[in-house]
């Protein structure tokens, strides 16, 4: 992490024709009720691009009841639960944008009609200063990289409409280049970022902290309630400012505490696969919770499991096959008699031990590092000796032993993104369970496998895909709209914590 990006994975950057229907509801909450449409090959291109293209991350208890009568609800349009979009307005009179919620940056940015060589922007709209009265010039440059591409611009500031509540005098980015083609694909405007101030380029503060300043929040806490039925009359989904809606979620929340400012990031444990643990992170895994993650996105030795649990396609790597081949009857004994993992593959010498924990290049990919020799071994060794472990609890022999670790070798995440599974075998797909705060949050085959359509036909995808960070900051987890679709999602900027509950 720390000067790097974290990958945008799988974001579906397209828009659906939508209708707007205001709702002066009884409870005083704004709502807009938008169409939705349903995902297929085309959208999945164009999913893809923004996957290659994106790299959108910048570097450097009871529940509590918030009540929600006086809330500023913004409605948000979901495209197949893969992305989630809802619209804005800057600038006296309003000039309305359609903006993806990120709670993985903390910029907010549109495009600017001084945008004159990038044909993104003229196919999307664009703020005019000269046509609001209260604009502030401010002209400080800016460059935003996103992996093969990047926007650039300048800070201005002007009022900028939330639902119904008037930020004021917001210190925003006017794009004047967008050079990546998911730019041009894309249907969305802008981003609105809802991070921390410590990932904001130029030092902009959040549109949340700016209604903390400004007093026009009766709580210091923002929610997502992401509506998951594609089918569904009741909207995309909703965020809220300043407290929950207590139709969107059932029970109390279960509150962790924010460990790392920048993005919303937590402690959580093991991933249980059926009932059985996984054991990369049985010791503690980071997490970060992303609103702009479509997916979810996790340690390449989990993700596996997972593929291999659900039967997911995978890709066979030749590293990981040679290395059970050769050294797995060795890294098991080494297990029994109680050698440390840490130091089985320093001991067979596939690794280089630092004293407190194995060493190679960051992690990125199995499949990513075909041309990184020693790093492939050392990182498949690493793979192996959790693989080899977990079985060696379920008290299983060496025979099942290592031919379970050998067709792990072949379920390893693809790089270019999705793994497909067979649509008839979800009912017989096992429950997975995240561990957050010594609780199982439990996600059901439903929950977890994405359906989108092609030439007329359903085609199902896992919602797990790969994504490795070394320590110190990894290993990590991403939990996108996957998990935030399974559990209502509360933000609270005032006491830096995070609260999940079961979604209604």
């Amino acid at each position: 992490m720390g000067q790097t990006h974290l990958l945008l994975l799988a974001c579906f950057w397209v828009l659906s024709t939508c209708s707007l229907l205001l709702d002066a509801s009884s409870d005083g909450l704004l709502r807009i009720n938008l169409n939705k449409k349903r995902l297929d090959k085309e959208a999945l291109t164009a999913a893809k691009l923004a996957k290659k293209e994106s790299n959108l991350r910048r570097s450097v208890g009871a529940d509590q009841y918030l009540s929600a009568s006086t809330d500023d609800i913004v409605p948000l349009d979901n495209y197949l639960d893969t992305q989630y979009f809802g619209q804005i307005s800057i600038g006296t009179p309003p000039q309305n944008f359609t903006v993806i919620f990120d709670t993985g940056s903390s910029n907010l940015w549109v495009p600017s009609s001084k945008c004159y060589f990038s044909i993104a922007c003229y196919l999307h709209h664009r703020y005019k200063s000269t046509k609001s009265k209260t604009y502030t010039k401010n002209g400080e440059s800016c460059t935003i990289t996103y992996g093969s591409g990047q926007i650039a611009g300048f800070f201005s500031e002007d009022n900028v409409l939330v639902g119904n509540l008037v930020v004021q005098n917001q210190k925003f980015i006017e794009t004047t280049r967008e050079t990546s083609p998911t730019f041009i694909i894309g249907k969305f405007d802008g981003i609105l970022g809802l991070g921390f101030p410590e990932i904001s380029v130029g030092g902009a503060p959040p549109i949340w902290q700016s209604m903390k300043q400004q007093k026009l929040v009766a709580k210091d806490v923002f929610s997502f309630w992401l509506n998951r039925d594609p089918d569904a009359s009741s909207g995309g989904g909703e965020l809220v400012f300043g407290g929950v809606d207590p139709k969107h979620y059932k029970g109390d929340h279960t509150y962790v505490p924010v460990t790392r400012k920048g993005y919303w990031q937590f402690d959580m444990g093991d991933l249980i696969i059926g009932g059985h643990s996984t054991g990369f992170c049985a010791g503690g895994c980071a997490a970060i919770v992303d609103s702009g993650t479509s997916l979810l996105a996790g340690p390449t030795t989990i993700v596996a499991q997972v593929n291999h649990a659900i039967g997911a396609e995978g890709i066979i790597s030749t590293e990981c096959k040679e290395v059970v081949s050769e050294y797995g009857e060795m890294i098991l004994e080494l297990l029994i008699s109680q050698t440390s993992p840490q130091k089985v593959c320093t001991q067979i010498g596939l690794c280089v031990f630092d004293g407190a924990h194995s060493v190679s290049n960051p992690i990125e990919s199995v499949v990513e590092k075909q041309k990184r020799g020693s790093d492939l071994f050392c990182t498949a060794c690493e793979m192996a000796v959790v693989w080899i472990q977990n079985q060696l609890r379920e008290n299983k022999t060496k025979e099942l032993i290592l031919n379970y670790a050998n067709q792990l070798c072949e379920r390893l995440p693809s790089p270019n993104g999705e793994s497909t599974v067979d649509c008839h075998q979800i009912s017989k797909m096992p429950n997975l369970a995240f561990t957050i705060a010594n609780k199982t949050f439990t996600l059901t085959p439903e929950q977890y496998i994405v359906k989108l359509e092609q030439a007329g036909q359903t085609i199902c995808i896992s919602g797990f895909m790969a994504f490795d960070v070394p320590p110190p900051r990894g290993p990590l987890w991403i939990l996108g709209d996957v998990f935030m679709g399974a559990y209502h999602t509360v933000f609270d900027f005032g006491e830096n914590r995070i609260g999940f509950a079961k979604s209604a």
